[in-house]
């Protein structure tokens, strides 16, 4: 859904509208005070870069949000143009304040060549993980709101930024994880695919582990009472793995929603019920 009109935008078009006009209007005045008219000059370029890169923004967000209306929309695109927006508002506030002061911003681009590439060498990293913070912006690999382990980091995405990818992790931590990691560094989303069906994984030791045939019979009334679960679809326990200290448990699931919330309850209300038998046969 596209956001209404601001009432900046329409602040900067009459002011462009009014601007535009005092040159037809005050063209002596202008001529005959260029410390003004070059602020006018750059007030201006300000005012037109401004409105048609609000004006792109929205309509390529209108259209992407048209085109995917039926669809599940991930919101990494329209996070990427509102980025794209930014740093072009940003460029042109620059040029602006070149053209304010009198300077050509094509001359100073050509002087400040070799300092320009130093600075490229210097901001290097931070060059590259604006890159990839704009490849990430534009996949549908993962948006804000997907749960994710990238190396010993895992939480949910709560941003993304040109320079970081902004994690939550299980403590509400905000972890901040250089864009470049996500290039480097093996990635899980673990809520890429969206489903009702969860597993939970479980382990417990050689001397304290139970039959499938007790599990199921411990928890089948309870999960009977719990509210999040589809009952018609029943749940499974199988041993995924065995070794001579632990034995390995998974608990299939099918909850009423793909929301990730419900998801965490679910399975923390599972791993209490085994903790709790685990308990009681002790």
């Amino acid at each position: 859904m596209t956001k209404p009109i601001s009432i900046s935008f329409i602040v900067r078009i009459i002011l462009l509208i009014a601007l535009t006009a005092s040159f037809v209007q005050f063209e002596t005045f202008y001529t005959q005070r260029e410390v003004i008219r070059n602020m006018a000059y750059g007030l201006n370029t300000f005012l037109t870069a401004s409105v048609l890169i609000s004006i792109g923004h929205f309509i390529l967000v209108k259209l992407y949000n048209s085109r995917n209306e039926q669809q599940v929309v991930r919101g990494n695109f329209v996070l990427g143009i509102t980025r794209v927006a930014t740093v072009g508002n940003v460029f042109f506030i620059i040029v602006s304040l070149m053209i304010a002061v009198g300077i050509n911003p094509k001359d100073f681009i050509t002087s400040m060549t070799i300092v320009a590439m130093a600075i490229a060498v210097i901001f290097r990293e931070y060059i590259t993980n604006m890159i990839s913070g704009l490849i990430i912006m534009f996949s549908d690999q993962f948006s804000v709101g997907d749960r994710i382990k990238i190396g010993e980091y895992q939480g949910k995405i709560v941003d993304i930024t040109l320079a970081n990818l902004v994690v939550r992790d299980e403590d509400d931590d905000a972890v901040m994880i250089p864009n470049n990691l996500v290039f480097t560094a093996t990635l899980v989303n673990k809520t890429s695919q969206k489903s009702n069906k969860i597993v939970v994984k479980f382990e417990l030791p050689i001397d304290r582990s139970f039959a499938v045939a007790e599990l199921e019979q411990y928890l089948s009334p309870l999960f009977q009472k719990n509210p999040n679960l589809d009952h018609s679809q029943g749940f499974t326990i199988r041993v995924a793995d065995m070794t001579k200290d632990y034995i390995k448990y998974k608990v299939e699931v099918s909850t009423i929603s793909s929301s990730n919330k419900i998801h965490q309850q679910v399975q923390s209300n599972i791993l209490n019920e085994i903790l709790q038998f685990t308990r009681m046969q002790g």
